[in-house]
């Protein structure tokens, strides 16, 4: 019954995704579809894979995983396109019981903690019985 809950599931997500974005006039020419796949196992498992004629490619795929009491799709995919500009982005992530990690050079990382600060945190932790005394 889980199987055909996710299939369900993901087959709405990715229909809603495309009849969900702005429906815009093509700027330029049109882009062909140079290859397309997607596969929907009775389990939950599933490959789906898509490249454009601009370059434009994703993929994913994913498998349940026992975790406690259920039994989640543990997916994991990439894409890859080229900007306006001709910059080149890569994405690639994963989503499971840990939640959705991604992993790009595009995604801003914060700066480093200030030593001085640092120390201060580490301090806090290490002393726990002071917080909130006066």
């Amino acid at each position: 019954m889980i199987s055909s809950k996710v299939a369900f599931v993901f087959i709405w997500a990715v229909s809603a995704t495309v009849l969900g974005a702005p429906q815009q006039k093509p700027q330029g020419k049109e882009v062909p579809i140079i290859s397309q796949e997607s596969d929907i196992q009775p389990d939950g498992s599933f490959k789906w894979s898509f490249e454009g004629g601009d370059g434009t490619k994703a993929e994913a795929s994913g498998q349940p995983k026992q975790i406690d009491k259920e039994t989640p799709v543990v997916i994991q995919g990439s894409a890859s396109w080229t900007d306006d500009q001709g910059g080149q982005h890569q994405l690639t992530y994963v989503a499971d019981e840990n939640g959705y990690q991604p992993q790009s050079p595009d995604i801003p990382v914060a700066p480093e903690i200030p030593a001085a600060i640092q120390r201060a945190l580490e301090y806090n932790a290490a002393h726990p019985e002071q917080d909130g005394e006066k």
